[in-house]
């Protein structure tokens, strides 16, 4: 997470090979990732996000990556507001 100096959110994606090997795995968390930053980019005005996969992204579901996205995105909008 950076500052930026555009007054709108820009969203970065580092999703590897090495975490998730399937190109259908990598597309599925990328977007999760899109759909969740659509959703919450107007609280996020000012800032340049970039998301990286972890070991578990791989694994799971359609489900367990909305909460865990949804998850991060609170944490971070609490985490710019208390900035």
């Amino acid at each position: 997470m950076a500052d930026n100096d555009l007054g709108h959110a820009r969203l970065g994606l580092a999703i590897s090979k090495r975490q998730v090997r399937t190109a259908v795995g990598r597309n599925r968390i990328k977007r999760a990732a899109r759909e969740a930053f659509r959703r919450h980019q107007h609280e996020l005005a000012g800032l340049d996000i970039v998301i990286m996969a972890r070991n578990g992204a791989a694994s799971a579901d359609r489900i367990q990556l909305r909460r865990a996205m949804e998850s991060l995105w609170q944490e971070l909008t609490r985490c710019c507001e208390n900035s």
